[in-house]
């Protein structure tokens, strides 16, 4: 009698480890399954500080319910350059929120996103960055991601965050082939030319000018300014010429739609809160 009740055991977890790993099948139809199918993959990175004072403290936060709400990322890369995952990259992770580029919404549906253990008024460490580019060569490669859509959370968000700060070093992503930023040799911008259209083009959400624009000057000029400044239209006029070379076969809103799963209507966002 006792070996049957441990068989019958063993047989209910096999079978609920079955259920759990199956994909959902809706009732209301009759399954018949074709192989002709993929994993949803990620087509923007955002990049991330936390905020806080130790890569422990972050990862406390990123596994558990905080008093903020849940809140994850794929990825946590500690100031000493150690890497640790969270989430797999074909999940939706929580850290992106309200937040849009390039006209698409949802990017927690489309996006890898990757912590960075930095309280956000200080520079990044160089193990950390050397790290960080490891990773994003990595994730490009695997994921097939443009290079170019490496952005920060401020990008998509520039009237809530602002991580990962006015002292990450966007320009050495660049020169090692990660973001965008101005090459310097394409000149004065044309007679007529529309920085607004352009800041649009390279991806921002113009809902709050304001905000975009300081979102803007965070990323490529290190400040936080509201209000256009002298040699913005040099920049932007350099980044809408990098965008409109891209080749066919490599468009620049490139990104899956769809979500994966349903999280709370502001999930992402709160890691700002003990976090961010």
């Amino acid at each position: 009698m006792r070996l049957l009740l441990l068989a019958l055991a063993f047989a209910a977890v096999a079978l609920a480890g079955c259920t759990t790993t199956s994909p959902p099948r809706n009732p209301l139809a009759e399954w018949h399954a074709s192989p002709n199918h993929g994993p949803r993959r990620a087509r923007v990175i955002v990049l991330h500080h936390t905020a806080m004072d130790s890569a422990e403290g972050a990862l406390r936060v990123l596994q558990t319910g905080n008093a903020g709400g849940p809140v994850s990322s794929h990825y946590l890369i500690g100031d000493d350059g150690r890497r640790y995952q969270l989430v797999s990259e074909q999940a939706r992770a929580w850290h992106a929120g309200d937040s849009s580029w390039a006209g698409i919404s949802d990017l927690n549906s489309t996006s890898i996103g990757i912590e960075l253990d930095n309280n956000g008024h200080e520079p990044f460490s160089e193990a950390q960055i050397q790290s960080l580019l490891v990773l994003l060569a990595d994730i490009v490669e695997r994921n097939g991601i443009q290079p170019h859509l490496v952005v920060g959370h401020g990008d998509i968000a520039p009237t809530k965050k602002d991580d990962p700060s006015a002292w990450f070093p966007w320009q050495r992503l660049a020169e090692a082939g990660f973001g965008s930023w101005p090459t310097g040799g394409v000149g004065l911008p044309p007679p007529g030319f529309d920085p607004w259209a352009a800041l649009r083009l390279v991806g921002y959400d113009l809902a709050d000018p304001g905000a975009a624009l300081a979102a803007f000057h965070r990323h490529y000029r290190g400040r936080d300014d509201r209000t256009w400044l002298p040699g913005d239209d040099v920049i932007l006029h350099d980044l809408q010429v990098q965008l409109m070379a891209l080749p066919a076969s490599a468009p620049r809103t490139d990104m899956a739609q769809g979500s994966i799963g349903t999280p709370p209507p502001d999930a992402g966002e709160r890691l700002n809160s003990p976090v961010r």
